[in-house]
């Protein structure tokens, strides 16, 4: 298998009053290229702390997130940084589009923070805009598009940077089913399009069942989906 993202013995324990509450107790989780895994538990059982460890947003308590077959702990905070923002694209359930700017510079946002050339930028942006059909909507502020729209835009956002593993949380739960079956498809296409290991969480068995496989959250460990 072409291992693009590992997850091995990844424990995640958070602090409280009370002591210490171990959400993740020794995940172990491996996507190939190409490989698009549905992460399908129940709500409080660390799906989003799960995927906070593999996007490099925070740290684990044991374990290793090995990506492209670097090791995460062992570099430096501004190493994991970098490698976050090449080569990791996040979908959320809320768009979190940055209100003032258009939908194109919301998708250039990320490349130019990647030092990207403005012009390239905006062509790299407007492709994939143009991918989900919004090339005519491209001007517009967050505000004028509808939810579908505002969802596409952030998925092509994730994508700016050409990452090699997509994270998404969510990712469709803030529409309505009808778009959320319409958005859902465009992310699967777009993932297989560009060969992304793509780590996707939802509630929505119609959804997950379109994906390659499946697995859980069983007492803070993975296991295959019955």
């Amino acid at each position: 298998m072409n291992e693009v993202l590992a997850l091995r013995g990844l424990k995640r324990i958070y602090r409280t009053g009370a002591g210490g509450l171990a959400v993740l107790r020794g995940v172990d989780l491996a996507l190939a290229a190409g490989e698009i895994v549905a992460l399908v538990a129940p709500s409080g059982a660390g799906k989003s702390t799960l995927l906070h460890l593999a996007g490099l947003l925070d740290t684990p308590d044991g374990g290793a997130v090995v990506l492209e077959g670097q090791d995460a702990a062992k570099l430096a905070d501004a190493g994991r940084t970098e490698l976050r923002l090449r080569r990791i694209g996040f979908v959320y359930q809320m768009h979190h589009l940055l209100s003032e700017f258009s939908a194109v510079e919301n998708v250039m946002l990320p490349q130019m923070i990647a030092a990207v050339p403005r012009r390239v930028a905006e062509e790299r942006a407007m492709a994939l805009l143009s991918s989900f059909g919004l090339a005519a909507r491209a001007r517009h502020l967050p505000g004028a598009l509808s939810g579908g729209e505002q969802q596409r835009v952030a998925i092509a956002r994730a994508l700016a940077n050409r990452p090699a593993v997509l994270l998404a949380d969510e990712p469709t739960g803030n529409l309505d089913v009808a778009t959320a079956g319409v958005v859902f498809e465009e992310l699967l296409a777009r993932a297989r399009e560009h060969g992304l290991a793509a780590l996707i969480a939802t509630h929505n068995p119609d959804l997950a069942a379109r994906m390659d496989r499946q697995v859980t959250l069983e007492e803070g460990r993975i296991a295959n989906f019955a």
